[in-house]
């Protein structure tokens, strides 16, 4: 990927960070690489997530899948960082599979996605590191239950990927059921690269080795200068932003296959720095969609915000048709690919002229390769960014908190999250 960060200096941008004050941070970024590369090189929790492109290995992904390759629908039973790098991945990219992801447990939504499923066309891939993520178990016991009252042999079209140990460690063994390993040292959100992201991107029919050589070619970009790097040119704008006044960033994508990574980045980058009163808000934008029901706030709202700018210089395309109406005859001599440009370039300039920072993140087009190269150079924004702050980028206590609090109602066992829950206090306003 390629990065522009011109419309967020100073000189043009309120708030806005200035060279000199790139310059300066550069010394920290340099200080920030080493501690990165000392934390890849001995496998350390988080960093171990940048190590993936060389450790992830395509044939084992592709075996474990092969007994459900010819499947019409694979419905991916997960949530957070077991369903959004998968879903970006499928979502982008074109395929004759339908790749439906259960990341909720709201029981109208998901007894809707299951009425549309021939199960006798499809396959299931239930993914949880634990493998006691009650959402995740909750729904896989839902559709394996669908899948025999539908006279389907689940075992026969199940695929888990899971820790090495734990319940769906146990399932799998005892039906013999294709499995792959979460890496050890690797956070869901930083999985994508993984079997965590890549079985349903191979059932999909993809190209794995395309998406690791993207992260590979993203990787070796990495180095001890901002200047040299688009991924630490962005993670280090985006904290110089935020320290200056712009604590959200809106991150919006120009095309229609690149919106499931404004959700996926929303995870990563809140997940890894909201910590100590810390970090940017994302916020998921897209497109030309937004720009008629966002842009006016990030125009000439609160200077509080940094909108992120995905886009592929390369799209498909699609005359418009001759409308035989003189006032719309320029739409006539068009395309939708130039009109989404133009919309594209005519919303970036709108910030700029208003002085709102705004960052350009370019891939080349929308496939394997450039994909592989988006997901990690994020990623390693963000571990970035996370050593700026200097916070623990890998945890995520507040979510453990509430994994904790769920159990317990749940009845799963003694927690006192859960008994924090009665503590909640009511102000009822009643009709």
């Amino acid at each position: 990927m390629d990065v522009d960060i011109g419309n967020a200096l100073a000189s043009v941008a309120s708030p806005g960070v200035s060279r000199d004050s790139l310059e300066r941070l550069d010394e920290q970024v340099a200080v920030a690489h080493e501690r990165i590369e000392r934390g890849m090189a001995n496998g350390e929790h988080g960093y171990e997530a940048l190590n993936l492109p060389e450790r992830t290995d395509p044939d084992e992904i592709r075996t474990a899948v092969e007994p459900v390759a010819d499947v019409e629908t694979l419905l991916t039973v997960g949530i957070g960082g077991s369903s959004l790098g998968a879903a970006t991945i499928t979502n982008a990219l074109e395929s004759g599979t339908e790749a439906i992801y259960l990341d909720n447990v709201d029981p109208e939504w998901v007894s809707r996605q299951l009425e549309r499923v021939s199960f006798e066309n499809a396959a299931i891939n239930v993914v949880s590191r634990s493998g006691t993520t009650a959402e995740t178990l909750a729904n896989f016991l839902v559709v394996r239950e669908a899948f025999e009252s539908a006279g389907v042999d689940w075992t026969e079209r199940t695929i888990v990927t899971t820790g090495e140990s734990g319940p769906l460690r146990d399932l799998a063994d005892r039906h013999d059921l294709p499995s792959l390993t979460v890496p050890d040292g690797v956070p869901g959100r930083f999985s994508a690269l993984s079997a965590v992201g890549m079985v349903a991107a191979a059932v999909c029919g993809h190209d794995l080795e395309a998406l690791l050589a993207g992260a590979a070619a993203e990787a070796d970009t990495l180095s001890g200068s901002l200047f040299d790097c688009p991924a630490y040119a962005y993670g280090t704008t985006t904290y110089a932003l935020d320290g200056r006044g712009a604590g959200v960033n809106a991150v919006m994508p120009y095309a229609e296959s690149l919106e499931t990574s404004a959700e996926w980045f929303a995870q990563l980058w809140a997940e890894s720095l909201g910590k100590d009163d810390l970090g940017q808000t994302p916020v998921r934008a897209l497109g030309v969609t937004d720009q008629h029901s966002q842009l006016q706030l990030y125009r000439a709202g609160p200077r509080d915000k940094l909108v992120t700018f995905v886009t592929p210089r390369d799209g498909g395309d699609r005359p418009i048709p001759d409308t035989g109406v003189e006032e719309l005859a320029y739409l006539g001599d068009s395309t939708l690919g130039t009109l989404l440009e133009a919309e594209f370039e005519a919303t970036e300039a709108s910030l700029a002229a208003a002085g709102r920072p705004n960052v350009r993140v370019e891939i080349e087009q929308v496939d394997e390769y450039e994909l592989g190269g988006l997901l990690y150079g994020m990623e390693a924004a963000c571990v970035l960014a996370g050593e700026l702050y200097g916070v623990n980028t890998f945890e995520q206590p507040a979510v453990e908190w509430a994994k904790k609090a769920t159990r317990g109602l749940l009845g799963g066992g003694e927690f006192a999250e859960a008994e924090a829950v009665a503590e909640k206090t009511e102000l009822r306003i009643e009709r």
